[in-house]
């Protein structure tokens, strides 16, 4: 099999199975209450300073409606906490509870056991261009 063929074998298989794989890693134990996409919602939360909704429905790409929804579940389960903002009572804040920061954490060991299985045995030029082909196919899929 030539190159290209074993290039884009890889990156079907990537692309048709990480979620799935994330999902089976990470939603189970004390975590098997809330979905892959609660799970990357309390990624864009965070477990820095309390974000509001709209910055988080950008990160994570829908409407502030759709979140909202989502988010109610989330503060239910025990995953998020809502606030109101000192300087402008209108504004909701949302920060991870307890259980949302130990759901980011198990979440941050997924992906940086992706990384680094990613860089296994390759030297530093040999990152550099992985990161340039990451890079580079982002960009393809940013400009669809």
């Amino acid at each position: 099999m030539d190159a290209y063929n074993q290039l884009n074998e890889v990156l079907v298989h990537l692309f048709n199975h990480t979620l799935k794989i994330e999902e089976e890693s990470l939603i189970k134990d004390e975590f098997k209450d809330i979905s892959m996409n609660d799970m990357h919602i309390i990624e864009a939360v965070g477990d820095g300073e309390p974000k509001n909704m709209s910055s988080i429905a950008r990160i994570v790409g829908v409407t502030v409606g759709t979140l909202t929804i989502a988010m109610n579940n989330l503060v239910k389960k025990g995953y998020v906490i809502r606030t109101r903002s000192e300087k402008d009572r209108r504004v909701v804040l949302i920060s991870l509870a307890d259980k949302g920061k130990k759901a980011f954490r198990r979440h941050e060991e997924f992906h940086l056991q992706m990384v680094q299985a990613m860089r296994q045995g390759l030297d530093d030029e040999q990152c550099r261009v992985l990161m340039q082909a990451m890079i580079n196919l982002r960009t393809h899929f940013e400009a669809l």
